[in-house]
């Protein structure tokens, strides 16, 4: 399954959500529209190395098992699409955004080592530029967080010494991803003058991370 081409499917047909959860059920059914026989699940819990995983959506279809997490981050925006209005709300605090992101990754990576066969996905769509724009700060508290173009996301990822306990509250721990990836944003759709985009990280099954680790 690849998510790149399900994603620019659910681009034409739904431009735009309400919530994360709308995101989310769409894209289970797009999963569903791509394979009838999958067997699809939304927000499970599942066990893994180190305690439970949350997983958003789970496919499992003959031999493919996939794990998805999703993400879906706005600012402020209302807009029109055919009949249907949309009030999107400023969520602001990207640095959050950020950390929640990669943790998602290292969360699936986890899960994908616990399950043989599997592979998982880590998805973010936003209209907000401040995600995929490279920062003009060079040191600021969520350096480490960043996820703009062609940004290398591996190794331990931590907070800057000057973040404040407010901001890191229940995200103090620092992110360990295992393996190796590279950040690249893909264009999701542009409705009323607002410009939508995604990335996705692909966590391969375990004997791929296993050789993209030892490399």
């Amino acid at each position: 399954m690849r998510m790149h081409e399900l994603l620019s499917s659910l681009g034409k047909r739904r431009p735009i959500f309400h919530s994360e959860a709308d995101f989310q059920h769409a894209l289970a059914w797009e999963f569903q529209l791509s394979s009838p026989t999958a067997s699809i699940r939304l927000e499970q819990q599942i066990a893994a190395q180190g305690g439970r995983v949350h997983l958003d959506l789970l496919v499992k279809d003959h031999s493919n098992h996939v794990a998805v997490e999703l993400k879906y981050k706005t600012k402020k925006a209302s807009i029109t699409w055919g009949e249907e209005q949309f009030q999107l709300r400023n969520q602001a605090a990207q640095d959050v955004g950020r950390y929640d992101f990669l943790k998602d990754i290292a969360r699936i990576e986890r899960y994908v080592e616990t399950h043989a066969g599997y592979e998982g996905y880590v998805v973010l769509l936003t209209n907000d530029p401040t995600y995929w724009k490279q920062s003009k700060k060079a040191h600021s508290i969520d350096a480490a967080f960043c996820i703009h173009e062609g940004r290398s996301i591996t190794g331990e990822l931590a907070w800057g010494f000057e973040a404040s306990k407010g901001t890191m509250k229940a995200r103090e721990s620092a992110i360990k991803i295992r393996a190796s990836y590279e950040s690249a944003w893909h264009d999701f759709s542009y409705i009323d003058q607002e410009l939508f985009r995604y990335i996705e990280v692909h966590i391969p099954c375990i004997s791929n991370i296993q050789s993209e680790i030892s490399t």
